[in-house]
Order: structure tokens, then C-alpha cells, then sequence
């Protein structure tokens, strides 16, 4: 998510760093270039134009703190103005007066809205509701039969019709019937879409909105498309007034100039992203995360709430322990390595932590993540007990040694002892509340 934008800021930030004194002239050269790394990553040249303003405002005659660098303080600056941007707060589903609350879903084709209907259905069912889904989308022929198969996977109920040539209106009026009758505390209408924006469409999606007055009528915006993703969300809010937006494909080749853009352009709160092909890759979106993430910061709450879904509350408890204590040990990772696993595909578990997100466009593939799980197990089983319970052990003959052993190269294992070096030291200062004086330096 945001590789190439990520890597743009901090080249930046660390060319900031190293000018020692923040001044009216650098401020200028770095905005500059941050300027063009956001419209190189699609975004809208307004909201660009905004943000480098906003952040210009406030670093000029900002007086740099002893113990903080230049590069730190307009990263500062820059996430607290990114996550306005992006929305400010976080904005999650909106519960009815009265049961079943009723979200629409409404987009283009293509963008994945058959498929987000299942996995916010299976997030909510995670969260303890009872949602039933509701295939309104008569239009593509396959849809009724998509949202029947992912239902059954997931254990969740799926109303449809068939027979008698039904309309959009009334399957989704029947829906919502049958999920008042199974006591359902939400009903999840996956409506038609187009290729194109159309007046039926229009016309068919205001009949089922004012039949129905739904909690939330939420659109799927595929975030590939760029800035005509962020034109259709207009043009859909104009016409039948959306309450929300989910991005879909944020773990594809994405500039993410459709994410940082939408929010600020439309006024919409942007409530979940996909990100990924599993049922459970729908995240909550929250601004000032995602904007950490951009900014190469991690993100260490997501990877703990992770953790909660996939491992259960024990494992998750444990492992916030020591990634905010940082006392875990190699011996503790190599314990762990398996069940990591069960949190996503390694580039994102990566893109979570501090200081790893530049690995993780390197790890974007399941063939990717496989190959480095088993050279970090070679390298790690290589190693003594005593070596992974004290990594200072291991000199240059021992890294040889567990070189050889493992297949890899005396530099593969210097890389992971460097990167696990690097981790324990950032995040021991994240979790006492400071910004981690090296940070920028990490990315050069």
C-alpha cells in the first residue's frame, strides 16, 4: 500500500534531516518535493495544493526542539496534516434506530462489490451481529450465484430471488423482510452496477433508497482507477447522496492518489479498505494510521488488532507485550514465525512495523513471502539456543557458521540480525512515546 509514495517522502525527509537547521529555504526545496511526489502518486492537485500549504504554514517559523531533527519535525507536521486529509477521525458503520440496520452498497463494476458485501458481512458476524446478505444485483448474471457461494463459506444467510422476473426494489424490500423475521441486526444489499454511470442505474438505486431509507449507502470504489474512482464517488453522492466509501485493491499497484484525495474532495468519510483477496482482508480505515503508514512509520495498533482476529486474545496479548516492551528474543520469533503467518501476506505484516515498510514491496507475493519465511527459519534454526536468546553472541565466525548451515551467505544473516536490531530499538522508543531520532535514516 503507497510503496512508491512511501519511498518518495522519506528520500525526502532524510534529504531534510540531513540539512541540520530547518530554515525558510529547505522547508521550501522539501515542500517542493513532496508536492511532486504526491501528484506522481495521482493525487488530486487541489488536495496536494492544500496539504503542502497547510504544512508550509506551520513549518515556517516552527522552532526545531533540541532532541527532535528538522526531518522529524516536518514529519510531524506532515502526518498530522495527512491524517486531516484523510478524514480526521475514524468513521465505522452507523447503527438504525431500529433492527436490522441497513447498509446499501453501490459502485461500478469491477470495483469488487459482490465480494466487500461477503467480508463486511463476515466483519460484522467477527464483531458478534448477525447480518444477513441481500443479492439485489440483478444486472451481471453471475452475481446472485457469487454472493450464494461466499455466504455459505462464511456460515452467513443470503436472501435471493429467481423466479418471476423480480426487480431490484422488490428483492431488496423482501430482503429486508426476511432479515426483520431471522432477527438479523443487519441486512447487507449488494446492488447492480454498470460499466459506466447511467440513469437507470440512478433511477433503479433512489427507488431501492427511498423504499428502504437504509443506515448507510456506502460505495465500493476501486482504488486503481485513480482520480476517476474519486469523479464517480461525486457523481454517485450528488445523485443519490452516499454516507460512506470503502477502497477496494489498496494491496495492488496503487500510486494511492485516489485514497489521499477522495475524503477531502467529496467530504465523505472513507469507513473500510480491502486489502486482499481473503474474506477477512476488509480493514477499518483509520486517517491517522494510514497516514503513518504512508510516512514509513508503521503501524502497530492494525498489526495488533490483527493479531486479536487471528490468533485469539491470548497470542495477541503476548505479542503486544513484546513488540511495545520490545523484550522478545529471537528464540520468541522463531516461536512465533508460524503464527505471523496467519496475519496476512508477509509485505503487509511488514508495512505495519516501523522501519520495514521499505521490504515490503519486495514481499508483496505469496511465492515471495514463502521464500523469506523459510530462509529466516534456516538461518534462525542454525543458530544456538544461547545465540537466539543473546544475538550479541554472534560474531564473524558464527555467522559463517550459521551461514553455512542454513544455505544463505554470512550477509543474509547479518540482514536479519540488523533488521531485528533495528526493530527492538524503535520500537522500545515508540513504546515510551518518542519519535525515534534515526527514523528518517533508515530509509536512505
Amino acid at each position: 500500500m503507497f510503496e512508491s509514495l512511501t519511498s518518495k517522502l522519506t528520500a525526502v525527509f532524510a534529504k531534510l534531516n540531513n540539512k541540520g537547521l530547518l530554515t525558510e529555504t529547505n522547508i521550501q526545496e522539501g515542500l517542493r518535493d513532496i508536492r511532486i511526489a504526491l501528484l506522481e502518486a495521482d493525487v488530486n492537485f487541489r488536495v496536494a495544493k492544500i496539504l503542502v500549504d497547510r504544512v508550509k504554514s506551520r513549518a515556517i517559523g516552527t522552532e526545531v526542539l533540541g532532541q527532535v531533527s528538522p526531518g522529524q519535525q516536518v514529519i510531524k507536521i506532515v502526518h498530522e496534516e495527512m491524517t486531516n486529509i484523510l478524514g480526521g477521525n475514524s468513521s465505522s458503520l452507523i447503527n438504525g434506530n431500529s433492527q436490522p440496520s441497513t447498509v446499501m452498497l453501490v459502485g461500478l463494476q469491477g470495483a469488487g462489490k459482490t465480494t466487500t458485501a461477503a467480508k463486511l458481512a463476515l466483519h460484522l458476524k467477527d464483531k458478534g451481529h448477525r447480518p444477513l446478505l441481500v443479492a439485489a444485483d440483478l444486472q451481471r448474471p453471475a452475481a446472485i450465484k457469487q454472493l450464494q457461494i461466499l455466504g455459505d463459506q462464511l456460515g452467513i444467510h443470503t436472501y435471493s430471488e429467481s423466479g418471476n422476473n423480480p426487480t431490484a426494489l422488490e428483492v431488496s424490500i423482501k430482503g429486508l423482510d426476511r432479515a426483520r423475521q431471522m432477527g438479523s441486526t443487519w441486512a447487507i444489499i449488494d446492488t447492480a452496477g454498470r460499466l459506466h454511470i447511467d440513469a437507470p442505474m440512478m433511477s433503479e438505486l433512489l427507488e431501492i433508497k427511498n423504499s428502504l431509507n437504509p443506515t448507510e449507502i456506502i460505495m465500493v470504489v476501486d482504488s486503481m482507477t485513480g482520480q476517476d474512482a474519486v469523479q464517480s464517488a461525486q457523481t454517485f453522492h450528488e445523485n443519490i447522496g452516499l454516507t460512506g466509501l470503502i477502497m477496494t485493491k489498496m494491496d495492488g499497484d496503487t500510486r494511492g492518489g485516489a485514497a489521499l484525495s477522495i475524503s477531502q474532495v467529496t467530504g465523505l468519510p472513507i469507513k473500510f479498505v480491502g486489502t486482499g483477496e481473503r474474506m477477512q482482508a476488509l480493514e477499518p480505515f483509520h486517517p491517522d494510521r494510514v497516514a503513518s503508514r504512508i510516512l514509513g512509520m508503521g503501524d502497530i495498533l492494525t498489526l495488533v488488532e490483527r493479531a486479536q482476529q487471528a490468533l485469539g486474545d491470548d497470542n495477541s496479548d503476548d505479542i503486544k507485550r513484546r513488540i511495545l516492551k520490545s523484550t522478545f528474543t529471537l528464540d520468541d520469533f522463531l516461536d512465533q514465525i508460524h503464527q505471523i503467518t496467519k496475519l496476512g501476506p508477509l509485505g503487509q505484516i511488514m508495512e505495519l512495523i516501523p522501519g520495514f515498510s521499505s521490504m515490503a514491496k519486495k514481499l508483496s507475493s505469496e511465492d515471495v513471502d514463502t521464500k523469506n519465511i523459510k530462509r529466516m527459519e534456516a538461518i534462525l534454526y542454525s543458530m544456538t539456543v544461547r545465540e537466539r536468546r543473546k544475538p550479541t553472541l554472534i560474531n564473524g565466525s558464527r555467522k559463517r557458521r550459521i551461514a553455512k548451515g542454513s544455505g544463505t551467505t554470512p550477509q543474509d544473516v547479518n540482514q536479519l540480525l540488523n533488521q531485528f536490531r533495528q526493530m527492538q530499538k524503535i520500537l522500545k522508543q515508540a513504546s515510551s512515546g518518542k519519535l525515534p531520532r534515526n527514523l528518517t535514516e533508515m530509509f536512505r
